[in-house]
């Protein structure tokens, strides 16, 4: 009688194990505090004078991609039933039917958990590419920018490996957290955002260098730690899958690290804070395609790897002549590159498998499976020539509206983006002397 009168289940979620939700939440939310530690980086890096406005950025965009995502890019990534191969459609605008039913992504995960998953991927993915404003970009028409470049370049590229019906997906392309929308995204997009504003004015290129290397190992360190969820919750489960791409992901950065550092050693016959922080964020986004894919071993040649072509990858910006002040291309493109061909070589379905999903998957050469290396080469091309395409063009027609310019003032760069833009309040006379 008593269980009659208990409220029916509208959803049923006897499919879904309790434990790799609660798994899930807590590896979204590591990931989401991967965007404060872009903040501490970013911040430490760029000038006194430009400090905050980088922080507010990076603030200030991960509200705007919440409500992009709510609204429609998670349509436009996820939707089941677009069968473009490109981009999905409006279905689920609103998070309309997203809810208990099994993931576009995942069976193991329902479809609201999903979204809320990919969300702070993309919060990430925009966070990094706020590095592209540095000391010269106007803060509100940026996050104007954010909303559309969401909706026009990353959920579009998001599709194509992680839609069901995603061209990339169909053609077997290896891209395990991200290699593609995350890393090429915001690397290759921060380049074309960086060659749309300009370079900063000569005066302040001069002398350049990081006012806090103690934010800058802080945000490292927070990034490092968010990076775990980040690549661990992509297999969608506490399942040994993840453990090994929590593994792989330590051995990368670490690897990476240490590499960047002796490079430094090798040039300038002192260890700098900078660079092992360079090499192991290197190594981290390399891991990001990489870590549920690749065995231990081939990790630690991925990081040494990886984090040298970023080293000498810092060198490009000064052959191409656009000003990417904190090296988003370098650190970000170049690496998810180096991961995704990695994949070609050793990825392997003894690694894939582990999951207890995805057991019927090849790898690369490992497995014998020798065009999964033209495959992700393909891809690599196809998202570099898209994003910094769709996002240079984003950005010139921002840069050809009255009042849209996204470029600030030499005025502005002279006296600091923090003045210029964001208000700093101070605390008044009476407040001061009451806590005195």
């Amino acid at each position: 009688m008593a269980s009659a009168l208990l409220p029916k289940r509208e959803v049923d979620q006897s499919m879904f194990d309790k434990g790799d939700v609660a798994y899930i939440i807590i590896s979204g939310a590591l990931v989401l505090f991967m965007v404060p530690g872009l903040m501490f980086l970013y911040s430490g890096l760029s000038r006194r004078k430009n400090a905050l406005s980088l922080i507010w950025a990076c603030f200030f965009s991960n509200a705007v991609v919440t409500v992009t995502w709510y609204l429609f890019a998670y349509s436009l990534a996820f939707s089941p039933s677009a069968t473009n191969g490109f981009i999905g459609n409006f279905a689920h605008g609103g998070h309309k039917n997203v809810l208990g039913d099994p993931s576009p992504g995942s069976p193991l995960i329902p479809a609201l958990l999903y979204s809320f998953f990919q969300l702070e991927f993309c919060c990430v993915t925009v966070a990094i590419l706020m590095g592209a404003i540095a000391e010269r970009g106007r803060l509100m028409p940026c996050m104007l920018f954010v909303f559309f470049w969401v909706s026009l370049v990353y959920a579009p590229v998001a599709c194509w490996p992680w839609n069901i019906n995603g061209w990339a997906f169909k053609w077997g392309v290896a891209d395990y957290a991200g290699g593609g929308p995350v890393e090429i995204g915001s690397g290759v997009g921060g380049l074309a955002y960086s060659w749309v504003l300009g370079r900063r004015h000569k005066r302040e290129l001069v002398n350049f260098r990081p006012h806090n290397v103690t934010l800058v190992t802080l945000g490292t360190f927070m990034l490092w730690f968010g990076w775990i969820g980040f690549n661990a919750g992509s297999a969608f489960g506490a399942n040994l899958r993840a453990v090994y791409a929590a593994l792989n992901t330590c051995l990368c950065a670490a690897t990476g690290g240490i590499t960047w550092c002796l490079l430094d050693y090798r040039i300038q016959g002192k260890y700098t804070m900078i660079g092992l922080c360079s090499g192991t964020i290197a190594g981290l986004v390399a891991a990001t395609p990489s870590s549920g894919f690749i065995p231990l071993w081939a990790s630690v040649i991925l990081g040494i790897v990886a984090s040298a072509i970023c080293n000498y990858g810092t060198k490009i910006k000064h052959l191409i002549r656009i000003d990417d002040a904190l090296d988003l291309f370098a650190e970000h493109a170049l690496a998810g590159i180096v991961g995704l061909l990695f994949n070609g070589f050793f990825a392997t379905n003894a690694v894939i498998s582990l999951d207890g999903v995805n057991t019927a998957i090849q790898g690369g050469f490992l497995d014998k499976n020798y065009k999964q290396l033209y495959i992700q080469f393909a891809y690599v091309l196809a998202c570099c020539a898209y994003v910094f395409v769709v996002t240079a063009a984003i950005a010139k027609i921002f840069c050809l509206i009255p009042g849209l310019d996204l470029r600030a003032t030499d005025h502005a760069e002279l006296i600091g983006i923090d003045d210029d833009q964001v208000r700093i309040p101070f605390l008044s006379l009476s407040f001061v002397t009451f806590f005195s």
